[in-house]
């Protein structure tokens, strides 16, 4: 990609008083509502895994994804299709298959992430049940508030069919009961928080495993942008969020039908779907994506005014006008592999204590030899202290040889 130099002017978007001396060429920034003052905080390493320093709105690891996504305000590239206006305090629009970040404001800034967070839940559960296994639900999953698929605990119920409840209806009640089939809420929420930390999503930490409002529980657009794209790599995760209509198990061996709440697959072309969310607190929050012509752009909305369906189908229309004729503004980083993570933690092997391979060779020729306690020191880098012994040896030797 074309690196552009850095310069600071004057554009038709202002540019807020703390910034940098210099913006790049791409970047350009919309004073936010709060004020200069606290435009950019920066809050450098990873959430703690309570979450007690969670402050909605607060930036946490702003360099993952690039320096750009670091302000408040808006960062796009200059030359780019004028963006849609939208009321959410945060957003980001990206290129699916690139990783590229291509428009964003406030990517960083951590907020309640309401049912989005199912989307976690279900990357993480998804791997480690077996769909095909059968749960009761307990009173208190059956009994959970808010948003609910109607589960009862008379009712055997499969993984695949609360998985499903979970994505389509946003089944707060669901979620409980997956948590339950995987071994309880702690099990569980330590699993999603390992699986936000494995996909470099460190401003998020899940309190809970359907959303519902809890103190220290936040996201940030950046991070559910970065659960979507890993979601849309997987067949099954895609198979719930598409799903448009299903029936779902009733008492006495009967069904009903459940339908997604995501307006996106009916009403916007290529719609994939993903995830919305609402609370009071919360406010409206989103996740979605959508492809055309072999390409994905995925939008993220948070603490947003409802409703909030024509923000993002202009979103996505920006996205696609936008992808691969602007340069981004940052990038969706790719999860941590936890191979190359274990050798890096991986102690260092020690010195050797025996001359290395070919340590003999170089010295052969020299007419000296090592002492025996010397060679036997001779290490990875003892060679380079052998060869210096013996220079030293020649030199000492010199000294003593008449004068002609």
């Amino acid at each position: 990609m074309r690196h552009h130099r850095l310069f600071a002017g004057t554009s038709a978007v202002a540019v807020f008083a703390l910034a940098p001396a210099s913006v790049p060429a791409y970047a350009e920034t919309v004073r936010p509502t709060s004020g200069a003052a606290d435009a950019v905080r920066e809050n450098p390493g990873p959430v703690d895994a309570e979450g007690a320093d969670a402050e909605p709105g607060a930036v946490r690891n702003p360099q993952v994804g690039g320096a750009l996504l670091t302000t408040r305000g808006i960062a796009v590239h200059r030359d780019a299709p004028r963006l849609p206006k939208v009321a959410a305090s945060s957003f980001l629009i990206a290129d699916a298959e690139t990783g590229q970040v291509l428009a964003a404001r406030n990517a960083h800034g951590r907020f309640l992430p309401a049912s989005t967070l199912k989307i976690l839940t279900a990357l993480t559960l998804i791997p480690k049940l077996d769909k095909a296994k059968k749960i009761k639900p307990s009173h208190e999953a059956c009994n959970t508030e808010g948003s609910a698929v109607g589960l009862v605990p008379t009712v055997s119920y499969s993984v695949d069919d609360l998985l499903r409840a979970l994505m389509v209806v946003s089944g707060n009640d669901a979620a409980v009961a997956l948590a339950e089939a995987n071994g309880g809420l702690k099990p569980t929420l330590a699993a999603m928080n390992a699986e936000a930390k494995r996909l470099q999503a460190y401003n998020t930490v899940a309190k809970t495993p359907n959303g519902l409002d809890k103190p220290g529980q936040v996201s940030s657009a950046y991070d559910l942008a970065l659960l979507a794209r890993d979601g849309l790599k997987n067949p099954t995760f895609r198979g719930y969020i598409a799903t448009k209509v299903a029936d779902f198990p009733a008492p006495k061996g009967k069904t009903y039908q459940i339908a997604n709440h995501n307006r996106l697959l009916w009403q916007y072309k290529g719609g994939l779907g993903v995830k919305n969310g609402y609370t009071s607190k919360a406010r409206a929050s989103f996740v979605g994506a959508a492809k055309r012509n072999g390409h994905t752009i995925i939008v993220t909305l948070m603490r947003s005014d409802a409703p909030f369906w024509e923000d993002a189908k202009e979103m996505l229309d920006w996205g696609f006008a936008a992808r691969g004729k602007v340069a981004p503004v940052g990038q969706l980083v790719d999860p941590v592999d936890p191979a190359a993570e274990k050798a890096k933690a991986a102690p260092a092997a020690p010195l050797p204590t025996a001359p290395v391979a070919g340590a003999q060779t170089a010295l052969q020729g020299s007419g000296d030899s090592l002492p025996i306690p010397l060679l036997a020191a001779v290490g990875a880098g003892g060679v380079v202290g052998a060869v210096a012994f013996t220079l030293y040896r020649r030199r000492r030797a010199r000294r003593s040889e008449p004068s002609l």
